[in-house]
């Protein structure tokens, strides 16, 4: 029988993590959805987006911004997912990383957090409108940044020492 003290350490997950997990795989999935649609539909007849909100814009379709749904509010945020999960070793993400002692991924769960407030506050400003689908992606935002900065959640994502 081995004493509690000789058993080998095992990371649990925080509830935390679980919680930014959840909320990445959230944003993800509305995004792919609203990317695609974006995409399929330049003209923004899926979503029901008049064209009028682009007259402020040089581009004449919701194709640009479709793609950029798609990937960094889709893609990105479903591999920090992932990586949140398993924490995957991606030396590119690394090198963007300048919190030495956490994973890339806790990293980039505060630029996801960063970019979709960015994201919605130029939207609404070009638009000239603001909706409660943008306070809700807006509070995401923050929210994704409270849950990632939470104590609970760093201590989950510091990077294993090197023995």
């Amino acid at each position: 029988m081995t004493s509690p003290s000789s058993a080998p350490m095992q990371r649990t997950r925080h509830p935390k993590s679980w919680t930014l997990i959840v909320l990445h795989l959230f944003l993800s999935l509305g995004a792919i959805y609203g990317g695609l649609a974006l995409i399929l539909d330049p003209a923004g007849g899926l979503l029901g987006f008049p064209l009028s909100y682009l007259d402020w814009l040089p581009i004449r379709s919701f194709l640009l911004p479709g793609l950029l749904l798609f990937i960094f509010f889709g893609i990105i945020p479903l591999i920090v997912a992932a990586s949140l999960y398993a924490h995957w070793k991606f030396p590119f993400a690394e090198r963007l990383n300048p919190f030495r002692d956490k994973i890339w991924s806790w990293t980039f769960s505060l630029y996801t957090g960063f970019a979709l407030i960015i994201w919605i506050a130029v939207q609404m400003y070009l638009i000239q409108i603001a909706a409660l689908v943008h306070i809700f992606y807006i509070a995401l935002g923050l929210l994704l940044q409270i849950v990632t900065l939470w104590p609970g959640t760093q201590a989950r994502y510091e990077r294993s020492p090197v023995r």
